[in-house]
C-alpha cells in the first residue's frame, strides 16, 4: 500500500483546535520582519530570532521557533510508536519560512514564525487545493490534533501537507512562560482580523452575506472582508476598527 494514495477529506478533522489567529501571532510572539512578499526570507526581529532552533528531532532535521520544534518531537515519537512504517517514509519541505500565505498580500503565513512544517510521505507532497488527501496524512494527523496542531486540510483551500501549532497552543505556551521577553503580561482576547483564514472566517462570511455584503466565501480575510466588517460595525454602532472581537462576534450571531 502507498500512503500517498489520495482519499477524500476525512469528517470532523482538527477536534478541539484551530489555526492560530495573525492577531495572537503578532501580539505573543512578534512580528517577524516589516516585510513579506512570496519568497522565503529570514527573521530579522531579534527577540524571536534568539527562539530559532535547528536540530534533529525524530528522523527530520528542523528549524523553527524552540516550543515548536520540542512539541514537534513529542508528535513525531508518538508516529513512530503508532505508524511506524508511516514514520519511515515521512520528510518535510521546510518549517521556517518568512512568507505571505501563497496567493495573498496581507495573510502572513505561520511559517513565519517557524511553527509550522510542510510535511512529506514517500518524497511527495500533497499537492494544495485539490480537495483530496494522502491517506498517510490522515491516519496522522489525530495525533497532530492530539498535541494541539492543526491540519492544513481544514482550510478553504485545502493544504493538506501543512500542519500548524493551533491558537490554543500559542496561548498555552504564554501561560506557560515558554514566551517570555516575546509577550505581553496579559493574553488579548482570540479576534478575527486582516489576514486570518480558516472555517472561522468562512462563517464569518456567510454571516456578512446573509446582512448584506457581497463577498466571495473563500475563508480568507482579506481587504475585501475587512472592509466588510468595517460596515456592519458602523451600521451597528460598533467601533468600525475591522476587527471582529466579542460584541462584533454577539451582533453578527457567530
Amino acid at each position: 500500500m502507498s500512503f500517498t494514495e489520495l482519499v477524500n477529506i476525512p469528517a470532523g478533522i482538527n477536534p478541539n483546535v484551530s489555526s492560530a489567529k495573525q492577531a495572537t501571532m503578532l501580539s505573543l510572539l512578534g512580528n517577524p520582519r516589516q516585510s513579506y512578499d512570496q519568497e522565503c526570507r529570514e527573521v530579522t526581529d531579534i527577540r524571536l530570532a534568539s527562539l530559532i532552533t535547528f536540530r534533529t528531532v525524530g528522523r527530520l532535521r528542523v528549524r523553527g521557533l524552540e516550543p515548536a520544534v520540542d512539541s514537534l518531537e513529542r508528535v513525531l515519537a508518538d508516529i513512530e510508536s503508532d505508524e511506524p512504517d508511516i514514520y519511515a517514509v515521512m520528510g518535510h519541505a521546510g518549517m521556517l519560512c518568512a512568507r505571505n500565505v501563497r496567493g495573498s498580500n496581507t495573510s502572513i503565513s505561520n511559517h513565519s514564525w517557524g511553527t509550522a512544517i510542510d510535511l512529506t510521505l514517500e518524497g511527495v507532497l500533497d499537492r494544495r487545493g485539490d480537495g483530496r488527501v494522502q491517506i498517510g496524512l490522515t491516519r496522522i494527523a489525530p495525533i497532530f490534533n492530539a498535541h494541539g496542531w492543526y491540519w492544513g486540510a481544514g482550510f478553504r483551500t485545502e493544504d493538506a501537507m501543512h500542519f500548524e501549532c493551533s491558537d490554543e497552543l500559542i496561548r498555552q505556551w504564554h501561560g506557560e512562560g515558554l514566551l517570555d521577553g516575546l509577550a505581553p503580561a496579559t493574553v488579548p482576547d482570540p479576534v478575527l482580523s486582516l489576514g486570518d483564514r480558516g472555517p472561522e472566517v468562512l462563517e464569518l462570511q456567510r454571516k456578512l452575506n446573509e446582512a448584506g455584503a457581497q463577498l466571495v466565501e473563500d475563508g480568507i480575510f482579506g481587504r475585501g472582508t475587512h472592509a466588510a466588517v468595517m460596515a456592519f460595525q458602523a451600521r451597528n454602532g460598533l467601533s468600525a476598527d475591522g476587527v471582529v472581537g466579542p460584541m462584533t462576534r454577539e451582533a453578527l450571531g457567530l
